[in-house]
């Protein structure tokens, strides 16, 4: 059965672009597949603890980890894992770095010889919303440490063979005045990033 794992990680919940885009993959996505299952995760309205010294020392006994577990089993259970991830402070919110930091364990490392592992085969797709942009040639390409990082973590874990990014950039450009002259190319490109999560979504 198809399963599709959901998370959300912006800290607004009214006019977020990154949700938004992101809802309309799983919306998509659901659409198609009127039969498979459906698990969503709300790294704002429900945060997860960041690893701390008796997380880690919990995990170095293999003792009793649930948390942990529940959350791995939810990625394995997957066969798409959807993010919804805005840019803050050129890097990922916090949140995304917590749940990173409980799922990358030993266990899902993939081989650092064939990049094969347990997850290696599922689907990631990244919805990513930026205030301003990014992309090859601007002046703040160099500035994305979101899209690099993801990719390298992904990759250590076996999943860059599936990876697609989505980019909804200059999301500011209708409400920072210096910006304004940048708004028709902020329509273009949330528009451009609606189709193409439609299009990954029933793909």
């Amino acid at each position: 059965m198809a399963h599709l794992l959901h998370i959300d990680t912006s800290l607004r919940f009214e006019g977020s672009v990154s949700r938004q885009v992101s809802g309309a993959f799983a919306e998509a996505w659901r659409a198609a597949r009127p039969d498979g299952a459906y698990t969503y995760r709300d790294l704002a309205a429900d945060p997860l603890p960041h690893v701390d010294p008796a997380a880690l020392a919990t995990r170095q006994a293999d003792g009793d980890r649930p948390l942990e577990q529940r959350l791995i089993a939810e990625v394995k259970a997957a066969d798409t894992v959807l993010l919804g991830v805005p840019m803050y402070n050129f890097g990922l919110p916090s949140s995304l770095k917590a749940w990173l930091d409980w799922i990358i364990v030993p266990e899902l490392m993939a081989d650092q010889q064939t990049g094969e592992g347990v997850l290696t085969g599922k689907r990631i797709v990244v919805v990513t919303a930026r205030g301003g942009s990014y992309a090859p040639g601007t002046p703040r390409h160099s500035f994305d440490f979101q899209e690099p990082y993801l990719r390298a973590v992904f990759g250590m874990l076996g999943l860059d063979r599936h990876l697609e990014f989505v980019h909804a950039e200059l999301t500011l450009a209708g409400v920072v005045p210096h910006m304004a002259q940048f708004r028709e190319l902020a329509v273009a490109s949330l528009e451009d990033a609606h189709r193409v999560v439609r299009e990954l979504a029933v793909a």
